[in-house]
């Protein structure tokens, strides 16, 4: 051994040996290598599992607030337009929420988040940011019922805009039509005319949209045309509506002398 460590003569065996034993140490070391790489490898495998399910959570919530703001933002440009149309109306007006609707065929009811407590009273007219939608009904404490102007018992005096003839629109029960039955066949009006509130009876503010007219059926062997309009206001989407007081002479004198 001491010769061989001087002079280095078995290492050229010594690399023979090394080389044949190579597989035996490999097959030997294997199961303990192989059972490594497996534990390792499911390791991995758990590790990138939990991730992705915080990654579809998280992405989950995030969807969600995405939604919330969409939303939001919806709810921000109705009330804009809401404002808007309230700062077109000459009158008091308070800002008031839908919390239901009547679902019943033929009728078309719907109870808004302001009562009595705000002075709120039976035959006040309600408003979207489009138009006229109806009355108030009933009134309690906290919550009010208003009855909309496509309700089959409801009637409201309008006006065609661009010639000031005068009439009734009437309810149907369809969300989407007014009946308008007491024009003469000889009346002068056009698909597209602009119906508005006339302002008679009191009940409604004069000059704002009610609905278009639609469809105009003229028969010979009866006195009054029949035709269709279509209600101005969103009465199936709108959220938030006006309620409308009218004028008085003590405000409009204080309008007067600011």
């Amino acid at each position: 051994m001491t010769l061989d460590h001087r002079f280095q003569y078995l290492k050229e065996i010594r690399a023979v040996v090394s080389v044949i034993v190579y597989p035996v140490q490999y097959i030997v070391n294997f199961p303990v290598s192989a059972g490594e790489w497996v534990g390792d490898s499911f390791s991995t495998r758990e590790s990138l599992m939990a991730e992705v399910t915080t990654l579809k959570t998280q992405q989950l919530l995030y969807d969600v607030k995405l939604q919330k703001l969409a939303a939001l933002q919806s709810e921000n440009m109705r009330l804009r337009r809401l404002l808007d149309s309230s700062s077109q109306v000459g009158e008091r007006v308070l800002i008031a929420e839908l919390l239901a609707v009547d679902m019943e065929p033929f009728s078309s009811q719907i109870v808004i988040n302001k009562g009595g407590n705000y002075n709120i009273y039976a035959g006040q007219a309600l408003l979207d940011a489009r138009g006229i939608m109806g009355q108030v009904a009933s009134v309690e404490p906290l919550t009010s019922t208003a009855t909309l102007i496509t309700d089959p018992n409801h009637a409201i005096p309008v006006a065609v805009n661009r010639n000031g003839l005068r009439t009734i629109a009437i309810g149907t029960g369809n969300p989407e039509l007014l009946d308008i039955p007491h024009f003469p066949n000889n009346a002068d009006i056009q698909v597209g005319d602009l119906l508005v509130s006339s302002g008679l009876g009191g009940r409604f503010p004069q000059g704002y949209p009610v609905a278009t007219i639609t469809q105009i059926e003229i028969d010979p062997g009866l006195p009054f045309a029949r035709v269709s309009a279509k209600p101005a206001a969103e009465l199936q989407r709108s959220r938030e509506v006006l309620l409308v007081w009218p004028k008085t002479a003590e405000t409009e004198t204080s309008g007067e002398q600011n």
